[in-house]
Order: C-alpha cells, then sequence, then structure tokens
C-alpha cells in the first residue's frame, strides 16, 4: 500500500475520531445544560415559599361574652346573738325554710338575768331617791317662801333633786339597755329563706361576739356577680337578658338579667362590676355554685383578623399582606380587642386584604409567594351545587 493511501486513511480515521469526540462532547454539554435547568427548577421548587391566607373582613356577627360567676342568695346574711350564754336548744336545722321573725335557736343567760334584776333593783332605788328628793325640795320651798330659809339652802336641795332625776334616768336606760339585750335570747330568722349553715349545738358557750350561729340565703331569685373586662363595658347595659349555665346541668340555660351595674371601672382590675338577677322557683340552683355567664353583645363592625396573622417585631405589631402579584408587603397595623383567636385592627387595614396566616419569623419585605388553595375549597364549585362536573 502506498504511502499516500496510508495518509488518507489515516485523515479519515482522525476526522471519524474527531466527529465522534465532537459529537459526544456536545451530547455532554447539552445534558449538561439540561441538568443544569432541571437542578435551577428543582431549587427553586425548593426554596419557593409557599404560604395559606384569609381574607380580611368585618366582624358583623353578634359577639357572645363568656365569664365566671358564683350564685349567691338575693339576700344572705350571717344570724348572730348579742346575748352572751349557753345553747338552750335550736329549732332550725341546714336546709329549713323558715320565715320572717320564726324561732331558730334560744340561749340560757343567767347573768345577763342576773344582771338584769340588779338593774332593775338600781331603778327601783334610783326613784325612791328621787322621790324623797322631790318631797324635801317642796317642803324647802314652801319654807323658802315664809323666808326661813336661806336661798342658798333651797338652791342646794333642788340640785339634790336634779341629780336624783338624773340617776332615775341613767338607771332606767341602764336596764332598759339590758332589757332589750335580754330579747337576743331568742335568735330569730331576719327575713324568710333557707337555713344554709349551723354552727352551734346545744351547750355551745356564746360570748355575744359577732361569731354566726346560722347563715340563712333567700334563694328565690338569686344573684350573680361578674366582672366585665374594660373593654366590654360600653356593651354591657341594665336589663340586657343574661344566659347562665352549669356544667353539671348539661343542656339546661337559665335565663337572667342585668339590673345593677356599678357603671365605673375598677383601677386595680380594669373590670366593671355587674349584677344579674335570676329567678329560682324550681330551686334547681344552689347559693355558692359556680356558673359561665354568657352574654350576647352586638357586633362591633370591626376588622377582625385572625390571631395566628399576627407579626410581633421590633418594628411593632405587623401582618403580612400578599398583594396582587403575590408579593409580601408588611404593614404594621394598631389593634383593638384581642378575644384569643380572633383580634380586632383599629388602623393600619381596610378589609378585602389577604394576609399570611401563620407567617415565618424568615419573611421579609418583597418576598414572592405561592398561595396554597384549600384542598376542600378548591373541590367545590363557585356556584355552591355540591353535585361534580361532568367531563
Amino acid at each position: 500500500m502506498s504511502n499516500q493511501s496510508i495518509v488518507a486513511k489515516s485523515k479519515i480515521w482522525i476526522w471519524g475520531f474527531v466527529i465522534l469526540l465532537g459529537v459526544g462532547s456536545a451530547n455532554t454539554i447539552f445534558n449538561r445544560i439540561g441538568n443544569a435547568k432541571i437542578l435551577e427548577k428543582q431549587i427553586e421548587e425548593k426554596t419557593k415559599l409557599f404560604v395559606k391566607i384569609d381574607v380580611v373582613k368585618n366582624a358583623d356577627a353578634p359577639q357572645i361574652l363568656r365569664l365566671p360567676g358564683t350564685l349567691l342568695g338575693f339576700s344572705q346574711s350571717p344570724v348572730a346573738s348579742r346575748a352572751s350564754g349557753y345553747i338552750k336548744r335550736w329549732h332550725k336545722d341546714i336546709g329549713s325554710l323558715v320565715q320572717e321573725g320564726e324561732v331558730l335557736a334560744e340561749i340560757d343567760t343567767p347573768e345577763l338575768d342576773q344582771l338584769l334584776s340588779q338593774l332593775v333593783a338600781t331603778q327601783q332605788q334610783a326613784s325612791e331617791s328621787m322621790q324623797l328628793a322631790k318631797s324635801s325640795l317642796e317642803r324647802w320651798e314652801a319654807l323658802r317662801k315664809k323666808d326661813v330659809v336661806s336661798q342658798q339652802e333651797f338652791e342646794e336641795k333642788k340640785s339634790i333633786y336634779t341629780q336624783a332625776i338624773a340617776n332615775f334616768n341613767a338607771a332606767a336606760a341602764n336596764a332598759e339597755r339590758t332589757r332589750q339585750l335580754s330579747g337576743f335570747k331568742k335568735v330569730v330568722a331576719p327575713f324568710s329563706g333557707v337555713i344554709t349553715k349551723r354552727n352551734i349545738d346545744i351547750g355551745d358557750l356564746i360570748d355575744g361576739t359577732t361569731k354566726p350561729l346560722f347563715l340563712i340565703a333567700k334563694t328565690d331569685p338569686l344573684r350573680v356577680y361578674i366582672n366585665v373586662p374594660q373593654s366590654y363595658s360600653q356593651w354591657v347595659k341594665v336589663g340586657q337578658p343574661a344566659d347562665i349555665s352549669l356544667d353539671e346541668i348539661r343542656g339546661k340555660t337559665f335565663q337572667g338579667q342585668i339590673t345593677k351595674s356599678a357603671s365605673a371601672i375598677d383601677p386595680l382590675t380594669r373590670t366593671m362590676q355587674v349584677e344579674i338577677t335570676l329567678g329560682n322557683k324550681e330551686k334547681k340552683l344552689l347559693p355558692g355554685a359556680f356558673v359561665q355567664v354568657n352574654l350576647k353583645l352586638p357586633a362591633s363592625n370591626a376588622i377582625n383578623i385572625p390571631s395566628n396573622a399576627l407579626l410581633i417585631r421590633k418594628e411593632g405589631t405587623q401582618v403580612a399582606v400578599v398583594d396582587a402579584e403575590n408579593k409580601i408587603h408588611l404593614q404594621k397595623i394598631r389593634l383593638g380587642r384581642d378575644f384569643g383567636v380572633n383580634a380586632d385592627v383599629i388602623e393600619g387595614l381596610k378589609g378585602g386584604e389577604r394576609l399570611v396566616l401563620n407567617p415565618s419569623d424568615s419573611l421579609s419585605e418583597g418576598d414572592v409567594v405561592s398561595v396554597v388553595v384549600d384542598a376542600v375549597k378548591a373541590e367545590q364549585p363557585a356556584s355552591g351545587n355540591t353535585e361534580k362536573a361532568k367531563p
């Protein structure tokens, strides 16, 4: 084979190798470009911010204010005795229905009885001394008219009579006071109601202090005191109905009515005391029970947002608003009443904004986000028809 033939074949092999190398290099480049695009797309998908949103709307539904309270008798009072002595007998026990003026217990007061006898005797003695001084004064007055005695002697007898009158009045007052005190030997009901507590037994010593012997309560109607927070005080008015419920009586609601309001805010608790009255003819409610009071308040028509849309940062309270281009705008707001789950916005929003729920701390101004649509809402037809569309 000639040299030219060998050179020609070598060139063909070289060009074939170059072409194969070029094709392999091009394939590798195209594969790398494709892989780079796929990787870029995957990175973009992984770095994309997916958020859930909620549209701001006005709170037009009535508000329900739920507060704790304690049932109290409409009239409730401890019954004590001013007389000192020993319990002779008691006539009423817990749960007894009593009428006003009915005797609840009797007290044996030997020392008080002896004191009354002594004071009555002292009063009688003072009365005799007063009568003697009066007779003496009348005699001396007659002698003075005849100028038998001096004016000074007559004035002395008159002074003795005046002192005797004062001594008699003092003795009579002491005797009457002790007599009135003896009237407390019988402990009576101050009003009609039920005995809720008895603290005595036969033979107990009563020392005349304010220690209660009985506790009496009027159970129909009952009263409930609640403390309304300052933010709701302007909505609570006298005459407004109230629903009262107990955990022990499920499914039953008792109707009451606001009858009194303090009309002032306690500076220590920032609450206003309110009294609610409710009937208890069936005696199902017991004084001292813990209850829940529900007050229906009018709608505030304020802008209301969920609490999980709030961002608390050094700039203040903010929300993340998603605009039409799905970009984030951090809007500063001012809050009003806090309901726990929701809160009113006084300033910063107009209504209709799309807010990010549960925003992350890394969310910044201008971030582009992808809105996640609730799958349940997405499946519901816009017309509200629950039937699925046919293909």
